[in-house]
């Protein structure tokens, strides 16, 4: 099967607020054993930071992948969305919505917001190493994503 990186990890951004939900996604990431390197944020501010390379974050990677939650303090994930997209040097950069919301105008406004992918949360440990599986299996292993000289 084809694989997206020649490099050993791929870098993940996780964006989230809840120390119980990337406790699973760090959990669920060891699990499958996804070679990955994660970054966390914990607010719309921080991640638009980090992307920018701003402040403290002037040598952190540009990110492969985006794991967004949508209710963020200082700036939601919509907000955060947004300006991700609206951002030539960031709007190539998969954002895969994370949330326990499963509600029709949630969807369509990320959807309109041009998110790559909406996922709602699992509740369990399980679920959370499922979702991880299958994020692993379609964005890095079937997917062909945007090398980092696009995100220049």
């Amino acid at each position: 099967m084809p694989n997206n990186f020649d490099k050993k990890k791929i870098d993940i951004l996780l964006i989230e607020d809840s120390p119980g939900d990337v406790r699973l996604t760090k959990e669920a990431l060891n699990e499958i054993k996804m070679d990955s390197e994660l970054y966390i944020v914990n607010d719309g501010l921080e991640a638009y930071a980090f992307l920018l390379k701003k402040g403290k974050y002037q040598n952190v990677p540009t990110p492969d992948l985006i794991l967004l939650d949508l209710n963020l303090p200082r700036m939601d994930g919509r907000e955060l969305l947004e300006l991700i997209k609206e951002q030539e040097s960031l709007k190539s950069i998969p954002v895969i919505v994370l949330s326990t919301s499963n509600d029709q105008e949630d969807v369509n406004k990320l959807y309109m917001l041009q998110a790559n992918c909406y996922l709602t949360k699992p509740v369990d440990f399980l679920g959370f190493v499922e979702l991880m599986k299958a994020i692993e299996m379609f964005w890095l292993r079937l997917v062909l994503l945007p090398s980092k000289s696009v995100k220049k």
